[in-house]
């Protein structure tokens, strides 16, 4: 999207020369007509100069004032257009609930890709390459403490059109009191807004624990809990292979599914390594992809 101090400057300059050249078409139309017909009537002969130039100065007024209502116009579309960009809000029927997949109409062959834990200076480029190569948008579930870490990464991520989810401050696994919850979910949700923009109703919990006052916090705020139907387990990333990763996500791959990622909280040049391939056999697969808010926007 256009910068808009890049689009007030390019108007500014666009006024100027529109002034300039209707000043220049009015004297030269004078000077062509006198010489071609010397005895041509010029319209309005009895206007004096100060006359000609405050008349055209009301045309080229009104000229610039249709044009200032248009950039006017134009400029409250793409504040409109990058306000729902970067707002990832939930139907109401998945405000509150735990989803860990979609029925969807007709079965629809779409599956989301998710990133937990990032980002990360090490993996998440990486990630991110991919992704724009395959021309892929993903959602990336991020901690509050590498988000503050790693700004520029966060305002990348979202800058390339991916969805962000909120994965606690410090992806912890202890119990949580209400405040506690709170904190770790309202920290994190306020930096991501005051990096990047933007708002969003998706949480994951940390390991997918579902029992320790963080769901039960993210229900009441109305987020939607994003769980996943096929566990990569590249977590396990000093036993897993490249081959058994790929292969954990083929074998639950379905319609509607959501698949676990990792781009941070540990090595992951396996989950670099594995994820064109996967990306090629889900594609021959029939699979296109998409966001989780996109998924859950389709029809079931």
């Amino acid at each position: 999207m256009a910068n808009p101090c890049q689009l007030v400057w390019q108007y500014k300059l666009f006024i100027s020369l529109t002034a300039a050249t209707l000043g220049f078409i009015a004297s030269l139309s004078v000077s062509v007509a006198r010489s071609v017909n010397p005895k041509l009537a010029i319209p309005s002969p009895k206007l004096n100069q100060q006359e000609r130039s405050n008349s055209q100065s009301l045309q080229i007024k009104g000229l610039i004032g249709e044009e200032q209502e248009i950039y006017e116009k134009m400029l409250a579309h793409l504040a409109e257009e990058e306000a729902k960009r970067l707002t990832f809000s939930v139907p109401v029927e998945f405000q509150g609930k735990t989803i860990h997949s979609r029925v969807l109409k007709d079965k629809a062959k779409v599956i989301a890709l998710t990133f937990d834990d990032g980002p990360s200076s090490q993996t998440t480029p990486q990630v991110l390459d991919i992704l724009k190569r395959e021309n892929i948008k993903a959602t990336f579930f991020v901690v509050g403490k590498t988000v503050k870490n790693h700004p520029q990464l966060m305002k990348q991520i979202v800058t390339e059109g991916h969805a962000i989810g909120n994965h606690t401050w410090n992806h912890h696994y202890h119990q949580y009191s209400p405040s506690a919850a709170a904190h770790e979910l309202e920290t994190t949700a306020t930096l991501i807004h005051q990096l990047t923009g933007v708002k969003t109703a998706l949480f994951r919990p940390p390991a997918g624990i579902l029992n320790n006052g963080l769901v039960s916090y993210a229900h009441q705020k109305k987020y939607a809990v994003i769980m996943w139907s096929a566990d990569t387990k590249d977590w396990q990333s000093r036993r897993i292979t490249v081959p058994k990763l790929i292969n954990n996500a083929l074998e639950d791959a379905q319609p509607g599914g959501i698949i676990l990622l990792h781009d941070g909280g540990g090595d992951r040049s396996k989950t670099v390594a594995a994820l064109p391939k996967l990306i090629t056999e889900l594609k021959q697969r029939g699979y296109q992809f998409v966001t989780v808010p996109e998924l859950l926007d389709m029809p079931d």
